[in-house]
């Protein structure tokens, strides 16, 4: 039976003098808010094959004291014009109504497995479906609807397996995805620069520092450790792994490599950026931040810094362990 990751950045706190109180708080806060959110949920009308799914800090288990609501009703089947729960249904339980997912149209609207799991990589894969099916994949956690679900996930994992996967390989299609999702995020950081005319800038910049680099560093770490089990076993170990929060595979990646101090580096740099987002005045700072204004900014000048000791941390553990050095030499650029 495969080791669940789960409860790694406990042990990883254990192993080392590192302390994670706002990672943990902010997994307390979003436990907190889930039971809530999925009592007033599982009074409404749902389908069986629905699932009402919360991404972004809730997927992550980070939630802060301005966190979007990041949503999807996932739905397994054939497309229909009625499904249940309603979105405005939805919309009046998901954060009291108050606050908005993203505006791009990602959240907030049904999604189906199928597009999700069948449609990698073809003209109809557009930003939105990439996203949903990446996100489902890497930070969700179901409100309710949990067999749903679990089906959902496992839909879009048998679409990247079920493709010429090798005995003792990381899987290649699932690999270039997860790389492809990565470069996109970065990709639309700067077209959405130029949309918005800037808004945002501050936010959205120490994000992708931070929390977009964490979240790509948890799918990619995975997916190379699958080197060691069978085609036939790598959903088993990749089910396990994706159903514990982003920061404890990253701090489960450290411990198995032996990199304790570099884990203990990078997660507690992570740390202070979740102390820092539940901050409100740190928050609306770089919220409001431009990049003309950003050299005068010590908030942002402390979410750089952060960044920096995050990604030296992963580096490290990328390219001075033996065993992950020789993967990503193999297998991530070429």
């Amino acid at each position: 039976m495969t080791e669940s990751p789960a409860g790694a950045l406990e042990r990883l706190a254990e192993a080392t003098d590192a302390s994670f109180p706002h990672l943990f708080a902010a997994r307390e806060r979003t436990e907190d808010a889930l039971r809530d959110r999925r009592q007033k949920l599982s009074e409404l009308e749902i389908d069986q094959d629905a699932s009402v799914v919360l991404m972004g800090s809730w997927g992550r288990r980070e939630l802060t004291g301005e966190s979007d609501d990041d949503w999807l009703v996932i739905l397994n089947g054939e497309e229909r014009t009625d499904p249940r729960p309603g979105l405005d249904a939805v919309r009046g339980v998901v954060g009291d109504g108050e606050r908005k997912p993203g505006a791009e149209g990602v959240f907030g609207v049904y999604a189906y497995s199928r597009h999700l799991a069948e449609r990698i990589g073809l003209d109809q894969d557009d930003n939105k479906n990439l996203t949903r099916r990446m996100l489902l994949v890497l930070e969700s956690v179901p409100a309710v609807g949990d067999d749903a679900y679990r089906k959902a996930r496992a839909a879009v994992l048998d679409g990247y397996l079920d493709v010429s996967v090798r005995d003792f390989r990381p899987p290649r299609f699932l690999l270039n995805d997860t790389v492809r999702y990565w470069r996109t995020i970065c990709v639309d950081f700067v077209g959405k620069e130029r949309e918005r005319g800037g808004e945002g800038w501050g936010l959205r910049n120490a994000k992708l520092r931070t929390s977009r680099k964490l979240l790509f560093a948890s799918g990619l770490l995975p997916i190379l450790e699958c080197h060691k089990y069978t085609a036939a076993g790598m959903r088993t170990f990749l089910e396990a792994q994706l159903a514990a929060p982003p920061t404890d595979r990253v701090a489960d990646a450290f411990l198995r490599h032996g990199a304790i101090d570099a884990g203990a580096r990078a997660l507690e740099a992570y740390d202070r950026f979740i102390g820092l987002l539940h901050h409100p005045p740190s928050r609306r700072s770089l919220k409001e931040l431009s990049r003309e204004e950003a050299d005068e900014s010590t908030v942002f000048a402390e979410a750089r810094r952060i960044g920096g000791e995050l990604e030296g941390s992963l580096l490290s553990l990328l390219f001075e362990t033996d065993e992950l050095r020789a993967l990503v030499r193999e297998f991530g650029i070429f």
